[in-house]
């Protein structure tokens, strides 16, 4: 009888271990779910960026062809005025044309109004580059933070399977990890070299 109710509070102890271990992997799996899921949402970003960025500065590269090709006009536009052989009412004309091109040579220059300047794509593109970086650097720590989750699930599980504590134990040391990982991804505290 002794014997039977030693019996009976081990196997209560195991199964009050075993739950508590349970209700660990739950909180494990939680934060796994949020890891992949702030992961997920950095990646989008990153990507996201690099688009608005790639699209910034083909739209920049056109604006700045069009300056270009209208500066080369008025060159040509002032060195036909220097050769003072033109008629008075063609001279008029070309002049008007001149002030006409530097008029929007200055708004492809900079345009505050619509913010589509050279000026402001210029600053909107390294913005949007700045985003994908910081995004692109979030990543790696939550696939780090992933990693180190789904190892700490699987730890406790086979803790429950052997009744193993030291597997508990490196299961949450490896789940801290994990978490600490997660929590970098979103917030960048730390920057680790050995994460690229």
């Amino acid at each position: 009888m002794v014997s039977d109710a030693l019996e009976d509070a081990a196997k209560s102890d195991t199964r009050s271990r075993d739950r508590w271990i349970g209700v660990y992997i739950g909180v494990l799996a939680v934060v796994l779910a949020i890891c992949a899921m702030g992961g997920a949402n950095a990646a989008k970003e990153a990507n996201h960026s690099n688009i608005e960025a790639t699209n910034t500065w083909g739209f920049f590269q056109a604006k700045n062809m069009r300056r270009h090709v209208l500066r080369l006009q008025v060159d040509e536009f002032e060195l036909q005025l220097a050769s003072g052989t033109l008629a008075p009412p063609l001279r008029a004309a070309i002049e008007e044309k001149i002030a006409s091109y530097k008029a929007l040579d200055k708004q492809l220059t900079s345009d505050p109004e619509s913010n589509e300047g050279l000026d402001e794509l210029f600053h909107r593109g390294k913005a949007l580059e700045a985003a994908r970086d910081v995004a692109a650097s979030r990543d790696p720590y939550f696939d780090w933070g992933e990693a180190l989750l789904q190892i700490a699930i699987v730890l406790a599980g086979v803790a429950i399977i052997s009744g193993g504590s030291m597997l508990v134990v490196f299961s949450a040391i490896v789940g801290l990890a994990g978490l600490a990982m997660t929590i970098n991804g979103f917030t960048l505290l730390v920057h680790l070299p050995f994460i690229a």
